[in-house]
């Protein structure tokens, strides 16, 4: 298992530590250290079944110069090339199971489905 997470958010550090308490084994990746290229992104946004537009954080300072941006199929890549170029934008935190089953796991029902019952 794989989560993208940013330290410093606090779904993220709940979503890591309840991964640590169910004894699972995952790689973490701080996507603001080391931010996901555009091909990354398109696979994570197709396992998700979203557009890029879903995936951005909105209220986020830096989404400003995307707010003219339309979304459409035209604009699609960049958006993925926004998100790619200014990590904080992305939404987190994300998980991607060995399955790849990927899911933003900011609620505590997706966050459950990837630990064991």
């Amino acid at each position: 298992m794989e989560i993208w997470i940013n330290p410093a958010c606090s779904k993220c550090r709940t979503a890591t530590k309840a991964l640590d308490e169910a004894g699972i084994t995952y790689t973490v990746r701080r996507y603001l250290d080391d931010p996901p290229t555009p091909e990354e992104l398109t696979a994570v946004l197709e396992r998700l079944n979203l557009e890029p537009w879903d995936l951005v954080r909105h209220n986020e300072p830096a989404a400003k110069p995307l707010r003219d941006l339309p979304r459409d199929e035209a604009h699609r890549a960049d958006w993925i090339q926004a998100m790619s170029e200014t990590p904080i934008l992305i939404q987190r935190p994300i998980l991607t199971a060995d399955d790849n089953t990927t899911a933003v796991a900011r609620d505590p029902e997706t966050l459950a489905r990837f630990l064991p019952n």
